[in-house]
Parts: structure tokens; C-alpha cells; sequence
């Protein structure tokens, strides 16, 4: 199954801009007759904090439609971020489109500092998605800074974990170690995908990059371009 990280610069609260960002990254992934794309955090509204509710979407929203036909014509799974509102609260999540299914949400568990401000936590929407073969967990971002997430993940059998994430080149060397150590540890082939440019006011790292079930580093990308990683598990 060929899996893909996208690697791209969101531009900051242009959600209809970003949307045909994505549209475009997928129709390349098709091209390559990828099963499953990944974006990073929040992808569709650029990382925001102070504009979450107003930039915020829903399950129902109905600007994702335009992914859910991408999804169904072509036969792919897209994983994209947004701030996701559910009961008037405000979540950093990410949304779930699978071929002629309802989509599905996974919400982030451990918000980093700061964050709680503006979002709430939650271990309530969690899904396992699988496609073919594969039991597939979503993290996001400071997820991945908590091995009991990935004990989770672990526990529900999963065999590919896909991290969503904005991280800066402070950080970057730090999450490289940790996704190789859980990889190895605990049997999963991992997916990140992550930002490049400045969002925020913060310079993302990229290096969006895959690994496989023995901790090894498959492929990666650099830390300035906006394109796909492709790989096959």
C-alpha cells in the first residue's frame, strides 16, 4: 500500500486557499495511486490559536466536501487539519475522509503549552481506521511528545501512526528521536508529516519523514520545499 506525507506552507487563515492546496497535493498522490495522504496540524487554516472559533469547522462542514469527492472518486483516505468544533467547544483536530463513509474525527490528547487557552483536550475521539491491511492511530503534534499515546496506540494493535505536525528546527531533532524509538519499540511503520516556511510567526522545520517498523529512517524530505513524501509500506 503507498502511503504520503504532505509537506506544505499553509497560508494563515485562508481556509479556501489552503483547501485548493490540498486538492492539489492529493490529485498528485493519485497520480501515483496512493491509498492514504497525510497533511500536518491544522493544514487547513494555517496554525492558529487566538482565530480557532472563527476559522473553526464541523463534521458537517460543508467546505469538505470538495475532499470527501476527492476521496470517493479516487479511492484515498486524506487526513487533514483543522480547529474542529464539536458541542460549542473547540478542538485542534483532524478530519478523517475515507471512499463513501462518514467521516470520521481524531481530536488532539495533549495540547502544548499555551494551547489550553484556546482548545480543549479530548480522549474521546480516537478512531482506528483501517484500510487494507494496515490498523492506522493519528497523533498530533505534542501527542507524540507522550509515550502513552503511543502505548495506546500499541495496545489497539496499530500498525502505521501518522503524526500531524507544526514543529520549529528546535524541536525538530527531538521528534526525529522520538518517532524512530516508537517505531522500533513498539512495532509501527510512522508517517510524519509536517509544515515548512513561517506560520505563526515560527519557522517550520519540514523533514517530513517516514520510518519503519524496526525504527529504521525509510525517507525524508527537506526543510524547505512544499512537496509530497510517497512511500510503501
Amino acid at each position: 500500500m503507498k502511503i504520503a506525507a504532505a509537506q506544505i506552507k499553509p497560508i494563515d487563515g485562508n481556509i479556501e486557499s489552503n483547501m485548493a492546496m490540498h486538492v492539489h497535493w492529493i490529485d498528485e498522490a493519485v497520480l501515483q495511486n496512493v491509498r492514504l495522504i497525510v497533511f500536518p496540524e491544522m493544514s487547513l487554516t494555517g496554525y492558529q490559536r487566538e482565530r480557532a472559533e472563527e476559522l473553526s469547522l464541523t463534521e458537517f462542514d460543508l467546505r469538505l466536501d470538495v475532499l470527501q469527492k476527492n476521496a470517493n472518486e479516487n479511492n484515498i483516505c486524506i487526513v487533514a487539519g483543522a480547529p474542529i468544533k464539536i458541542d460549542s467547544k473547540i478542538f485542534i483536530g483532524s478530519f478523517i475522509l475515507q471512499p463513501n463513509k462518514q467521516i470520521e474525527i481524531y481530536n488532539k490528547q495533549y495540547l502544548h503549552n499555551g494551547e489550553e487557552i484556546y482548545f480543549e483536550s479530548s480522549f474521546n475521539f480516537n478512531p482506528l481506521v483501517q484500510i487494507e491491511n494496515e490498523n492506522i492511530s493519528l497523533a498530533i503534534c505534542a501527542d507524540i511528545s507522550n509515550e502513552k499515546h503511543v502505548e495506546v496506540a500499541f495496545q489497539n494493535n496499530t500498525s502505521l501512526y501518522l503524526a500531524s505536525i507544526f514543529y520549529t528546527p528546535n524541536g525538530i531533532d527531538e521528534a526525529y528521536f522520538k518517532l524512530a524509538n516508537y517505531a522500533g519499540k513498539f512495532n509501527m511503520n510512522i508517517l510524519m508529516a509536517n509544515y515548512v516556511g513561517e506560520s505563526y510567526q515560527m519557522n517550520a522545520a519540514g523533514r517530513s519523514a517516514y520510518w519503519n517498523n524496526k525504527g529504521e529512517l525509510i525517507k525524508s524530505l527537506n526543510e524547505t520545499e512544499e512537496r509530497i513524501l510517497i512511500t510503501e509500506i
